[in-house]
């Protein structure tokens, strides 16, 4: 279980409240790509379906999300970006998810594309 005052499961090193939680309680919204996809990561780890939801792009976000009870998200690589920046309105993130499925670890290799849309960072889709 992830309080408040639990390391951040992004990696940043923060304690959650302070880094992704803030996030996921709509104190703040993420204002780069990166800290998008480092919070939606955490939202994954904590089972924050509500979160990824209203983070997702509504022409590519499923209508019903649903986690894995047997998966559980344990670290996050950023292996590079493009964009995504403070002052830029689109933006990509590759990155490697490590997880645990049913006891045996995995991983995942993405490379996200990110879009701003009215001030928020939105996931869309993987580049193709």
């Amino acid at each position: 279980m992830i309080t408040d005052d639990s390391r951040c499961p992004c990696g940043l090193g923060e304690p959650y409240g302070v880094c992704c939680g803030r996030f996921h309680r709509g104190d703040a919204t993420a204002p780069t790509a990166e800290l998008l996809m480092r919070s939606r990561f955490s939202a994954f780890a904590v089972g924050d379906t509500a979160y990824l939801t209203k983070t997702w792009h509504p022409k590519t976000r499923p209508a019903d999300l649903e986690l894995d009870p047997g998966q559980r998200w344990t670290f996050l690589e950023i292996l590079g970006k493009t964009g995504g920046g403070l002052l830029e309105n689109e933006g990509t993130v590759e990155f490697r998810t490590h997880y645990r499925q049913d006891r045996r670890a995995d991983s995942m290799h993405e490379n996200s594309h990110f879009v701003r849309v009215d001030g928020q960072w939105l996931y869309v889709a993987p580049v193709r």
